[in-house]
């Protein structure tokens, strides 16, 4: 039996790559985007459902199970960068970047565990970062809700285990995204004591985007852990600095780590 997928974010970038290559390795696949009508010639079906509305999360879910009769397979992939210094940056877009980013994915996962408890068996795989591993600056709130949605991982998985669930989360680096394009930006402010620092930094996060690894390695990371029986809480894709930032973090003095960090931001 072909097994039926969810990825939300399914229209571009990470979300259509996996979702692609899902397709061709036989799986049914769903993608959602808030305006699904906009989209043409997409690879696999897209239905509406904004991670910030519940009722359209609600019936979303109801429409694969009512045209497949199940959910197997959740990527929580749907999410929104943001930057800025956290004393300049707006509280209230900060508290839209939790409800997309961490508060979004679980009202899914509550959306899709009964029908996965009905059925004895469901796998979730929860996408994060590998920024979720530290503190980076003008990235903190960013890093803060992809590090709670980590942790919310690990809880989960526990609660559910019984069922016959498994929830995992892969942290991906630099990958070559629009995710750019999808960031809340604080402005650049003119006599800002920030300006010259964030400004350097955001040159430096859009050049990490443009040079990033090709998506189709998330893809693949993803398809091994669907095939895998049992998967384990953390994955990490990107390149091997990336990865290795998060081991040094482990082993490291905190101030010495934090000493790399800024130099790697030339502050």
């Amino acid at each position: 039996m072909n097994k039926v997928v969810l990825i939300t974010g399914g229209s571009s970038g990470i979300g259509k790559s996996v979702g692609e290559f899902l397709i061709q390795n036989g799986f049914i696949v769903y993608g959602t985007s808030r305006n699904p009508a906009k989209i043409t010639n997409h690879p696999f079906h897209l239905i509406a459902l904004d991670v910030n509305d519940k009722d359209s999360i609600i019936k979303a879910v109801d429409e694969i199970i009512a045209a497949e009769g199940r959910i197997d397979i959740l990527i929580n992939n749907a999410g929104m960068g943001i930057t800025g210094a956290i004393e300049e940056t707006p509280t209230d877009e900060m508290r839209n970047v939790f409800e997309t980013n961490f508060f979004g994915p679980i009202e899914v996962m509550k959306a899709v565990l009964p029908q996965m408890r009905k059925q004895h068996s469901g796998l979730i795989i929860n996408v994060t970062s590998i920024a979720g591993y530290m503190g980076l600056p003008f990235r903190g709130i960013y890093s803060a809700t992809k590090g709670a949605l980590e942790i919310v991982t690990e809880a989960i998985r526990m609660e559910v285990k019984s069922f016959g669930i498994e929830v995992t989360n892969v942290a991906p680096g630099d990958f070559a995204t629009n995710i750019a394009s999808g960031r809340y930006h604080t402005a650049v402010i003119e006599n800002s004591p920030y300006k010259e620092n964030y400004q350097k930094n955001l040159n430096l996060m859009d050049t990490h985007v443009d040079s990033g690894s090709n998506p189709i390695e998330m893809a693949e990371a993803i398809f091994k852990i669907i095939i895998t029986p049992k998967p384990k809480i953390h994955y990490k894709v990107g390149d091997f600095m990336q990865k290795f930032s998060i081991l040094l973090k482990r082993i490291l003095p905190d101030k010495l780590y934090e000493k790399l960090l800024m130099n790697h931001y030339k502050l």
